[in-house]
């Protein structure tokens, strides 16, 4: 069954990709050398230039030393990982395809490529698009505001319920909140069989966690005073006879 998705007031690709690497602890660096898994080894500059640091005696550093300068030799890929345990947990892939420059201490990585893809399929983004795009100014607190939501607010999750259109909710045995950014909240609707998203935007951007929380605060009162019951509730007590 396929959901209704209402995906106003979204961020663009640029921005979602910017947003993914700003936020990535981990990266993987596919190049001739081989491939690494590296941890907390990378930095980010204003316009999206990836800087990794690496041990002087890294197959990485080999690979770019010795690779024609200006032709694509390595490929870097970030995994969007939803903080909340959900099915389906990676919610993006970014890969960035390239070659690096070295220098002292670091490497820093020019991309020719930059590839965003998700549920819906991959996007090439432009790399002037990539430059001037800024990542959005929840993406590094995403995982701790999502966390604290479905940890200790899941009655506000199930309240939430109610802004979903009926027909989302068919079969849903549990509600978890998928992803949150300065247009809107993204819930993921798992059922017995299969799952879906579905998106509940904000009256306005949101551009700082303070802003957030009142964002947060009118949809739940919009959902309070929704005419609609809570599919959840009423599953339970289907379940119950």
């Amino acid at each position: 069954m396929g959901d209704r998705h209402v995906w106003t007031a979204a961020p663009a690709v640029a921005e979602r990709a910017r947003s993914v690497l700003a936020a990535a602890w981990s990266c993987a660096v596919t190049a001739e050398g081989g491939r690494e898994e590296l941890l907390g080894a990378h930095t980010v500059t204003a316009d999206g230039r990836v800087l990794l640091h690496v041990p002087d005696d890294s197959a990485l550093l080999t690979a770019a030393v010795c690779a024609p300068r200006g032709e694509p030799s390595a490929v870097l890929e970030f995994a969007d990982v939803a903080p909340v345990p959900v099915r389906r947990r990676i919610r993006t892939r970014l890969w960035m395809a390239g070659w690096f420059v070295v220098g002292e201490g670091q490497l820093e990585f020019q991309a020719s490529r930059v590839v965003l893809r998700d549920a819906s399929g991959a996007v090439v983004v432009g790399l002037d698009e990539f430059a001037d795009a800024v990542p959005d100014p929840l993406a590094t607190a995403e995982a701790a505001l999502l966390t604290h939501l479905a940890d200790a607010h899941p009655d506000a999750v199930e309240r939430l319920t109610r802004l979903v259109e009926p027909e989302n909710l068919h079969g849903a045995v549990r509600v978890q909140p998928l992803a949150v950014d300065r247009h809107g909240l993204t819930l993921r609707i798992e059922r017995a069989r299969g799952d879906g998203d579905v998106r509940l935007p904000f009256h306005a951007p949101a551009d700082d966690v303070s802003q957030l929380t009142e964002r947060m605060h009118v949809l739940l009162t919009q959902a309070s005073s929704a005419a609609r019951p809570r599919a959840l509730q009423r599953q339970r007590a289907d379940g119950d006879g």
